[in-house]
């Protein structure tokens, strides 16, 4: 899988995750406020964090699936390790 395809996969996932978990909250905080505009807040913020993060770490030219797993808030070192019983 391309880089640029799995980030944009990864991007709408989070997109997703944060906008949904924001609902509930946006509907009891702020009954005023459409719930569409909560979410979608919700799910800018979280993708530009992540795209933040991936433009810092690619300033070298480059991205590794490390800095991109560190971008989306993964521990790619704990992925590498066997767990313990």
């Amino acid at each position: 899988m391309t880089k640029a395809k799995e980030i944009a996969q990864r991007l709408a996932s989070l997109f997703l995750m944060n906008a949904l978990g924001i609902i509930t909250g946006s509907a009891i905080i702020a009954p005023e406020l459409e719930v569409w505009k909560s979410a979608a807040l919700a799910g800018c913020v979280a993708c530009f964090k992540v795209a933040e993060a991936l433009a810092r770490a690619s300033v070298d030219g480059s991205l590794t699936k490390d800095e991109i797993d560190a971008a989306f808030g993964g521990n790619p070192s704990a992925k590498s390790k066997p767990r313990r019983k």
